[in-house]
């Protein structure tokens, strides 16, 4: 009776010291690992990974190469939510409700931007509001409320 093989050694492990080291496989280059091509990810995108820069441009636009400045630690970003008075005025119905022929709008955690026009009479509740802002506004018929 013959013993069926249950477990068979890497190739690796049965063919060292046997000519150039391929295994088997031909040209050694052909079966290293992600070595030939320098490593994983983006390791080895230097002076010889033309061929990932390709894929790289394709993935990450042209982030990814060159210095993108930093933030230091203790640089907080402004995170206020800031909105335009063009943009009020395009969506009116979704921001307000029309009170005779005055609009009461209700943005109380906004700053208020004075990009664009008014052509509504807009009374506005914001957390704050450029003086721009404001004088559109008031010259429009309308208001702005800052909470405090």
């Amino acid at each position: 009776m013959t013993e069926i093989k249950t477990h068979k050694r890497r190739k690796s492990s049965r063919m060292q010291g046997r000519g150039a080291g391929t295994h088997g496989w031909g040209f050694r280059k052909q079966h290293r690992k992600s070595g030939h091509k320098g490593g994983r990810g983006m390791a080895g995108s230097g002076k010889r990974g033309d061929q990932k820069k390709t894929l790289v441009i394709k993935l990450h636009g042209n982030k990814y190469f060159g210095k993108q400045g930093f933030t230091s630690r203790g640089t907080e970003r402004d995170k206020r939510k800031r909105i335009n008075l063009s943009s009020i005025e395009q969506n009116l119905e979704s921001y307000g409700k029309k009170q005779g022929d005055k609009w009461e709008i209700n943005l109380e955690n906004y700053k208020i931007l004075g990009t664009g026009e008014v052509k509504n009479k807009l009374i506005i509740k914001a957390k704050e509001a450029s003086e721009n802002a404001i004088e559109k506004v008031k010259k429009a018929g309308g208001e702005i409320i800052i909470s405090e």
